[in-house]
C-alpha cells in the first residue's frame, strides 16, 4: 500500500504506551485506506512525538502537554485527505 508512514516515539519510562497504542488505533481507523503504516517507536525523556514521513507534526516537547487526538487528527487530515470530516471538527 501507498502513503504516508506515522511513527508515534513514548517514552517508556513514562508508560505512554497505551497512550500511543490508542492514537494508533485512531488514526488507523480514520485513515486506513490513507496510511501506508503507523509503527510505535519505544523513546525515553518524557517524550511523546508524532511524526509523518520523518516531519513531526504533533509534540509534548515545546508545552509539555500531550498531543490532543483530535488535533493530531486534523494535522493529518490537512495533509492527506483535505476537506474530509473525521468527527472532531
Amino acid at each position: 500500500m501507498t502513503g504516508p508512514r506515522v511513527e508515534i516515539t513514548y517514552c517508556t519510562r513514562c508508560k505512554f504506551l497505551l497512550r500511543a497504542a490508542w492514537l494508533a488505533q485512531e488514526l488507523l481507523t480514520t485513515f486506513e485506506s490513507e496510511l501506508a503504516e503507523v509503527a510505535l517507536r519505544p523513546g525515553s525523556g518524557g517524550v511523546f512525538e508524532v511524526r509523518m514521513d520523518g516531519e513531526v507534526i504533533a509534540s509534548n516537547a515545546n508545552s509539555g502537554a500531550m498531543p490532543d487526538v483530535g488535533e493530531v487528527k486534523r494535522l493529518l487530515r490537512d495533509r492527506i485527505a483535505p476537506g474530509r470530516p473525521i468527527g472532531h471538527d
